[in-house]
């Protein structure tokens, strides 16, 4: 159920991933909660070609998701193990393979919302509570932000305390140290065949 729930705390992430007007800017909750409606509409666009919703959506993720900090979050000690070429495969090949797990699955979304809960802040990075409102329960969801610029990004979404970088890096960064990074490469690349195949399936 908690992957469930992910997916739905990204997918109502991605409002806040294109850029934001410069009058709409604030705090990390502002930016959050003032684009949530958009993408809702945009979820809820039957009638707009899956294709081309997904395709939105991915340009949005890219826009606003701190990858390169999430990268190094997921590979723990295994990040400064690898030179700059392998970092930078690393963090497209995450990148990839978020998009083609969560993002293949935006049909099931089923009209759950978000209620905002509050911000902390303490220097140049915040979090904010939030949770999501579904037909059955009410699940706790957090953001970990990062501020760049006048722009806050995501590097880490808390589902029922259930962290998406720490579960990732409990696999990614054992097999970057067993295998080395090209058998992580490797096995990346091969699940993100799979998925997409899935979802073309």
């Amino acid at each position: 159920m908690k992957s469930r729930y992910l997916l739905v705390a990204l997918l109502l992430l991605l409002p806040c991933l294109g850029a934001a007007p410069a009058a709409a800017l604030g705090g990390p909750q502002a930016q959050l909660q003032e684009t949530v409606d958009g993408v809702i509409d945009l979820l809820r666009a039957r009638d707009l070609p899956l294709e081309d919703r997904r395709a939105q959506l991915s340009t949005l993720v890219r826009a606003r998701f701190d990858f390169p900090t999430m990268a190094q979050w997921v590979l723990g000690p295994q990040w400064q193990r690898a030179d700059a070429g392998e970092q930078q495969r690393f963090i497209a090949l995450f990148t990839d393979l978020l998009e083609a797990t969560y993002l293949g699955r935006i049909e099931e979304y089923s009209d759950e919302r978000v209620e905002f809960l509050g911000e902390r802040i303490e220097d140049r990075r915040a979090q904010v509570d939030t949770r999501i409102i579904t037909r059955a329960a009410e699940i706790p969801m957090s953001y970990r932000l990062v501020q760049r610029g006048e722009q806050w990004l995501v590097f880490d979404v808390i589902i029922e305390n259930v962290s998406l970088v720490r579960t990732y890096r409990s696999s990614y960064s054992e097999i970057a140290r067993r295998e080395g990074m090209a058998g992580l490469f490797a096995q990346m690349e091969q699940r993100i065949r799979e998925l997409k195949a899935g979802g073309e399936g």
